[in-house]
């Protein structure tokens, strides 16, 4: 299938089937949509319609438009790949749209135990069959409360991953309310990769993201997190934001982590039933329209020398990963899980705590092969919705716990997160597009 659409006065064709994106004029634009998507009727020369019939028969030909969409299996494996260890439930912040209950997970607060996460170490270790490389992420709460604690799990999974053939690759995600240079030394040695909570503006990220007496949290930790990066060198990280209905021109808070030195951000709508602060559909047509804005202001500061590395807007249409990945969702309930602090095991952080997904323990190794065998189903293939949309093959339907907590079903894609998804994809595109002709 092909999706035809325009960024301002750009308009391009993009071949869901061979992954190839095109620049156009107008009139091709306006007159494909016509002819294959019921677009509004043109009226243009007999002879621009042979160019453009003839254009469209060579690029057919070569394989770049209206290829068959491949129907490959799903990449599925029993072997487990990675888990998500909260390494506590609690959090030294409490902001208010935390999907996780202010750290607490709708529970009591509790930090795992050392041989807890050990034991989920060796679950790992046991469950990954022949796979060589697996990943820890260490989450929370806020996991700088159990730095220590951490630090030994780590030094563990580095000496028992190395006798069973095993690389681990670690990372983590905090608020950087704790990150000293003790944190920081450790952070450099051994995370892969580590993710920082920033909002933005400190007007912004002060309104939600507040200390347990109240007070805002960004003077006490942007400091903290530029000191990091600075020493980070070229190893990953992100800054990550989160936009919601009360900052809907996030482009601003996009353009003011860069402006401090952030070349690697990301920006996320809220998930969250928090009235005044969830996404809702009277919202859609100003987000969209930001992400536009921040389009453009990505790609002055691009053309400028000035460019970073924004996440919703990296699009490889060449390489990336396999086809049989692209359809097989994020691997969460089947070769990823959540481990909480009792050791107990979920699909995912999404949905730690909710007993109906509950997987079982890594004290006793069992997994629940029902609500396993559900996941290992769930692809984009099971998700009929996503059968005529453009995006399918780079999003991959969407998450299955955003899906499952506002759709009803995990193979319901929520439409508020398609219609975004879409139009990041749209940008994406679009920047790939000029970066590739070296202007804008």
């Amino acid at each position: 299938m092909i999706h035809i659409f325009n960024f301002k006065n750009f308009y391009y064709i993009y071949d869901s089937g061979s992954g190839s994106l095109h620049e156009c004029d107008k009139d091709t634009a306006l007159y494909l949509k016509m002819k294959y998507e019921g677009g509004a009727i043109v009226d243009l020369p007999s002879e621009k319609i042979a160019e453009i019939e003839k254009d469209v028969a060579e690029l057919k030909g070569n394989g770049l438009l209206f290829k068959e969409e491949v129907k490959t299996y799903p990449l599925k494996s029993n072997e487990v790949k990675a888990l998500c260890i909260h390494i506590c439930h609690d959090c030294n912040l409490r902001c208010r749209y935390c999907f996780a209950d202010e750290g607490a997970y709708h529970s009591e607060r509790e930090f795992m135990s050392e041989q807890t996460a050990k034991k989920a170490i060796d679950f790992l270790i046991e469950k990954s069959g022949n796979r060589k490389v697996l990943e820890v992420d260490f989450f929370g709460g806020e996991p700088l409360m159990c730095l220590q604690t951490i630090k030994n799990v780590v030094a563990y999974a580095r000496e028992k991953g190395g006798k069973a053939g095993k690389k681990f690759l670690f990372t983590t995600t905090t608020n950087a309310l704790l990150l000293d240079d003790d944190a920081i030394d450790f952070f450099n040695r051994e995370m892969e990769n580590v993710v920082l909570s920033l909002d933005g503006r400190r007007e912004v990220h002060d309104a939600i993201r507040k200390t347990k007496n109240g007070k805002g949290s960004f003077d006490y930790v942007i400091n903290n997190i530029k000191k990091f990066v600075r020493s980070r060198g070229d190893k990953s990280y992100y800054v990550r934001g989160t936009f919601t209905a009360k900052n809907l021109d996030f482009s601003n808070d996009v353009i003011f982590l860069a402006e401090n030195g952030f070349d690697s951000i990301s920006m996320e709508p809220v998930v969250t039933d928090i009235d005044d602060l969830a996404i809702k559909a009277e919202h859609l047509p100003r987000i969209l329209d930001e992400y536009e804005i921040l389009c453009d202001k990505y790609l002055d500061k691009y053309e400028k020398g000035e460019g970073f590395n924004f996440f919703h807007f990296n699009i490889d249409l060449e390489g990336g990963v396999c086809l049989q990945k692209k359809v097989s969702a994020c691997g969460a309930g089947n070769e990823y899980f959540s481990v909480v602090p009792n050791g107990d095991i979920y699909p995912c952080h999404q949905f730690a705590g909710d007993k109906n997904f509950l997987m079982g323990n890594v004290y006793d190794g069992a997994l629940d092969g029902q609500i396993r065998e559900k996941f290992a189903a769930n692809c984009l293939f099971t998700r009929k919705d996503c059968e005529g949309c453009f995006a399918k093959f780079i999003c991959s339907g969407g998450c299955s716990a955003n899906n499952y907590h506002f759709a009803g079903d995990m193979n319901k894609p929520y439409g508020i997160t398609c219609d975004m998804m879409k139009k990041r994809i749209e940008c994406g595109m679009h920047v790939l597009a000029r970066k590739k002709a070296g202007k804008r």
